[in-house]
């Protein structure tokens, strides 16, 4: 079992959560239920994986409610958030079945698309499940 460091005080055992939630994969571990078990004072924890296909995808669907939209615009480096949503972000939707654009592919010798959109993605989410509250959200 990893140690706490020294110089940092353990949480009071009242204080850490009972429950963690998460692991089911995406579109099941997402913002919804680690949103409502965070506010329960649990541990809510997002599943990361493929959240840069799932961002593009809304983006592309008009992002119905505009959530993606907020979270983005709360990104630290604007800059980067404006690239994906002109990338992306079609108002009305694909319409006349157009296709949807492709994601960039991650790989191991990088690649700054991919891994921009990586970020963005888990960014929106864990942002949009922490929106309004202060109890703990997690990614995996």
């Amino acid at each position: 079992m990893p140690q706490i460091p020294p110089n940092v005080p353990a949480a009071p055992a009242a204080q850490r959560p009972w429950l963690i939630q998460g692991g089911m994969g995406v579109g099941v571990s997402g913002r919804r239920l680690a949103r409502a078990v965070s506010l329960e004072g649990q541990l809510g924890v997002v599943s990361g994986t493929a959240l840069d296909v799932v961002l593009a995808r809304v983006l592309q669907t008009g992002d119905p409610g505009g959530h993606a939209r907020r979270a983005l615009a709360a990104f630290p480096l604007p800059e980067l958030a404006q690239t994906a949503l002109d990338r992306y972000f079609r108002e009305d939707g694909p319409g006349g079945g157009a296709p949807m654009r492709t994601t960039p592919r991650l790989r191991a010798t990088g690649g700054a698309p991919a891994e921009i959109l990586t970020v963005l993605g888990n960014f929106v989410e864990v942002w949009l499940a922490k929106e309004g509250h202060d109890g703990i959200v997690g990614i995996n």
